[in-house]
C-alpha cells in the first residue's frame, strides 16, 4: 500500500501519465532522500488543499484537532540502556526491570518513544496530529512529533496558529474543537492569545474545566463538537487503508514524511466522494 501510494501520489504531482510504467519500489527508496531535501510531499500536500478550496470545500474559519498513536518500525528487543550497560542481554522483557525514556532508546529508531495511552499496552510509538477543516473533514494540516504527554496540545497550538496566518483578515473569527484531553488552562490561553475561540470539549470529571462557560453554551460550541468527530474518519483511513497504523520507515523524518503523504492521499480520496455528491446534486 505505501508504494501504490507513493506511484499515484508521485505520478500526479509531478504529472506522468497513468498509463506509464509503473515504477519498481527501489525508485521510490533511492528518491526518498530527495523527497525529503526539496519538502515534495508537504507541496504537494499544499497542491492538494489549495485544489480543495478553490472548489469551495474549505471553510478556512472552524478547524478540529486530535492526535493518534503510530507504532515504530521497532521492538521491545531494542529499547536498551542508553549508556550501554545491558551488555549483551539487551531489552525484552519489561517484567522485573525498570525502563524509561530517559534512561533507555531504541537502537532500531532513536526517535521512537515508549509510550501507552488509556488501556493500551506500553509501545514504541510516534504520535500523528491532525487539523481538519470543519466543513468536510479534509485534514488541512498534518504533522508526527515523539510520542509524549504534551505533544497533541503542543502540535495543536502550531498547527492552528499556521491556519490563523493563512487567513488574509487577522481579525476573521476562528474555532477549534477538541476533546476533553485539550481542556488544560495553558492551552486554553494560548487559543485565546491567538484570537482562536477554543470549542475543547470541557473536561469536568473531579475538576473544574478550563473552558470559560460562555463559550460551552454557545451555538458554534455546539455545531464543533459535532463536527470535531470527522476527523476521526481521516484516521480511520489512514490506519486501514493507508497502513499507517505501523510504519515502516525510521526516523521521525521519515515517518512525518509518510503521514503527511498519506493524509494527502485521504484528502484526494474524500475530494473524489465530494466531487461525486455534488455531480448528484446538480
Amino acid at each position: 500500500m505505501e508504494q501504490v501510494q507513493y506511484n499515484l501520489l508521485y505520478r500526479w504531482f509531478i504529472g506522468l501519465a497513468m498509463e506509464d510504467a509503473v515504477w519498481v519500489p527501489t525508485v521510490f527508496t533511492k528518491n526518498r532522500e530527495r523527497l525529503l531535501e526539496h519538502d515534495a510531499v508537504i507541496e504537494l500536500f499544499n497542491h492538494v488543499l489549495q485544489s480543495a478550496d478553490g472548489h469551495g470545500w474549505l471553510s478556512g474559519e472552524h478547524f478540529s484537532v486530535d492526535g493518534t498513536l503510530i507504532q515504530a518500525w521497532a521492538s521491545h528487543k531494542s529499547f536498551v540502556r542508553k549508556d550501554g550497560s545491558d551488555g549483551d542481554q539487551g531489552g525484552g522483557s519489561f517484567k522485573g526491570h525498570s525502563r524509561s525514556n530517559e534512561t533507555h532508546q531504541s537502537s532500531t529508531d532513536a526517535d521512537a518513544r515508549l509510550y501507552r495511552k488509556g488501556g493500551a499496552a506500553s509501545e514504541l510509538r510516534f504520535m500523528g496530529h491532525t487539523l481538519s477543516d470543519n466543513r468536510h473533514g479534509l485534514i488541512a494540516s498534518a504533522v508526527v512529533t515523539r510520542a509524549d504527554g504534551y505533544a497533541e496540545r503542543e502540535a495543536a497550538k502550531v498547527m492552528i496558529d499556521d491556519a490563523r496566518q493563512a487567513l488574509s483578515d487577522a481579525q476573521t473569527a476562528i474555532t477549534l474543537g477538541a476533546d476533553k484531553g485539550y481542556d488544560a488552562q495553558e492551552f486554553i490561553e494560548a487559543c485565546l492569545a491567538m484570537n482562536v475561540t477554543p470549542h475543547v470539549a470541557q473536561n469536568t470529571s473531579g475538576r473544574r474545566s478550563a473552558v470559560p462557560d460562555e463559550i460551552a453554551q454557545s451555538e458554534g460550541y455546539a455545531v464543533s463538537q459535532q463536527k470535531r468527530k470527522l476527523i476521526e474518519q481521516g484516521f480511520g483511513w489512514a490506519k486501514t487503508v493507508g497502513r499507517i497504523r505501523q510504519v515502516m520507515v525510521r526516523g521521525l523524518e521519515r515517518v512525518d514524511q509518510m503521514f503527511v503523504l498519506t493524509m494527502a492521499a485521504y484528502n484526494l480520496t474524500r475530494m473524489r466522494t465530494l466531487g461525486q455528491i455534488r455531480l448528484q446534486g446538480q
